[in-house]
């Protein structure tokens, strides 16, 4: 079961037809939330997000579209499922009808959830996606409904047997990996790629240098990152939604070690509990 416009059917009843927006054009934006306990996990954050995004994109956003329309409308879904696990995706597309210009600014969505396990690997495999570049700017940073170099790239990482890639900008610095945002740890310089490099302005990376930006211990960088600081790093990590810290184990023939990335999902976990 699925909320398609507040309606709760099945997915096999969803109304989409060969105009729709998203599918023509990649003329959408999604929102990967993650729901533990009842819990819908940081959704102020993924709310303004979204709310900044589609004005961005110039979607006339509904007046009812508040912070707790929302939360609950995903709550009416996750509340059938009795896993306490759950992985949600918000989409918002512009209604059917036009070609590259739209016949109306008026949007339709979507709200999906599916049970997840949110368990970070123990042995994690990275390497850098170098056929097709990421490029920099403010577009960069939405999570548009067009994610064909992410697919590509995870393409390329099954095919070697990796777990994720880097995805390096026009300028061939590093701008995230596939599925969330990259940080490397240097003595006590935690550095991850500034929004400019063309990075998606992650809910978790948000958190997480909040959390760093108040501990003594480090200094937290938003700058230029290049693949060979990578080889250098003491610790590398990746944050998203839903695992939110992911130690990196490998890199090519480095191996890292992970003590710090585990204190920053411990005090991640227990502000995503009390937050």
């Amino acid at each position: 079961m699925i909320n398609y416009n507040g309606d709760i059917i099945k997915i096999s009843e969803v109304p989409l037809t060969i105009e729709n927006r998203a599918f023509k054009f990649g003329d959408g934006i999604f929102e990967t939330i993650k729901i533990q306990n009842g819990k819908v996990v940081f959704f102020e954050d993924h709310y303004f997000r979204l709310m900044a995004s589609m004005r961005m994109l110039r979607m006339k956003i509904p007046m009812k579209f508040t912070l707790e329309f929302l939360e609950n409308e995903i709550a009416r879904v996750a509340e059938q499922f009795s896993e306490k696990k759950l992985r949600a995706r918000l989409t918002v597309y512009r209604k059917d009808g036009g070609l590259y210009a739209p016949k109306t600014n008026e949007i339709d969505y979507v709200i999906d959830v599916k049970p997840v396990s949110t368990e970070a690997k123990e042995k994690y495999v990275l390497d850098l996606y170098k056929d097709f570049y990421n490029y920099s700017g403010m577009l960069s940073t939405i999570k548009t409904t067009n994610r064909m170099l992410n697919t590509i790239a995870s393409v390329y990482a099954q095919e070697n047997d990796i777990d994720n890639c880097i995805l390096l900008n026009e300028r061939k610095g590093v701008a995230e990996v596939t599925n969330g945002n990259i940080f490397i740890v240097k003595g006590n310089t935690i550095k991850t790629p500034a929004l400019t490099e063309g990075c998606i302005k992650g809910i978790v990376r948000k958190k997480v240098i909040e959390l760093l930006e108040k501990n003594d211990d480090y200094t937290i960088e938003e700058t230029t990152i290049s693949p060979f600081e990578i080889q250098k790093a003491d610790e590398v990590f990746i944050t998203n939604a839903i695992i939110g810290v992911q130690p990196v184990t490998n890199y090519r023939k480095k191996e890292f070690k992970t003590e710090i990335s585990e204190k920053i999902q411990k005090s991640l976990n227990f502000v995503s509990i009390t937050g």
